[in-house]
């Protein structure tokens, strides 16, 4: 048994709850209606996409480690 340690982005949804997002692994995308419930989310996503690929003889995607915390900002331009 190995532990998978990934980043994971929690997106809040315009309707309520969060959409869930791996950078590493874009092909897991799932949500939850709240932030618990999306953490559990991609808890369950994250190990059955693992699950799947280990089944399938595929590789593992391995996370690249950032330089440092991403920073976010907004940027806007007049037309």
């Amino acid at each position: 048994m190995a532990d998978y340690k990934y980043t994971v982005f929690f997106e809040p949804l315009p309707g309520g709850g969060y959409q869930v997002v791996f950078p590493a692994i874009p092909e897991i995308v799932t949500f939850g209606n709240s932030l618990e419930e999306a953490r559990h989310a991609a808890q369950e996503a994250l190990r059955c996409h693992i699950e799947g690929l280990l089944k399938d003889g595929d590789g593992i995607p391995i996370e690249s480690t950032p330089l440092g915390e991403p920073i976010k900002e907004t940027v806007d331009v007049r037309i």
